[in-house]
């Protein structure tokens, strides 16, 4: 089992955009050497063969409206949801990943994912100048349960 966190907004994954001069080009590839960068410590001597079991946490940062104003402008209103239910797209946050961990990095292939959990979250940190979004990701070797 392998667990980090991965800092900052969580980003979705881009679709490949043709360029000017003919082909394609990744707009998210900014975003994965960043991801790649922060989880290089913990990648394995060598990465998973068998089957692959991913779990993450999207913790989204809570826009100013979730907040009262003046003085308690550091208390949460009661109706401020908990769950992240507006853009960027939860699978298109998932791709990301997984496309971060595959590729000989942490799994052979990123098709070894047979068992996926994910959650997009407000992060619920009491300030909003001190939020922390972040991405909490757990890869475990699937064991079969009968």
């Amino acid at each position: 089992m392998i667990s980090f966190t991965i800092t900052g907004k969580p980003k979705a994954l881009k679709r490949h955009r043709p360029s000017a001069r003919g082909g394609y080009y990744d707009p998210s590839s900014k975003d994965k050497k960043d991801i790649i960068l922060q989880i290089a410590k913990y990648k394995p001597k060598t990465p998973f063969a068998g089957d692959i079991t991913l779990h993450l946490t999207f913790y989204m940062p809570r826009p100013k409206s979730h907040y009262r104003t003046g003085k308690r402008s550091h208390v949460r209103k009661a109706k401020a949801p908990v769950f992240h239910s507006v853009k960027p797209d939860l699978d298109n946050l998932v791709k990301l990943i997984s496309d971060c961990i595959g590729n000989r990095t942490f799994i052979v292939d990123d098709s070894q994912i047979c068992a996926l959990s994910a959650i997009k979250v407000y992060s619920d940190d009491l300030d909003w100048n001190n939020d922390h979004p972040r991405t909490e990701v757990i890869i475990k070797e699937f064991i079969e349960e009968i």
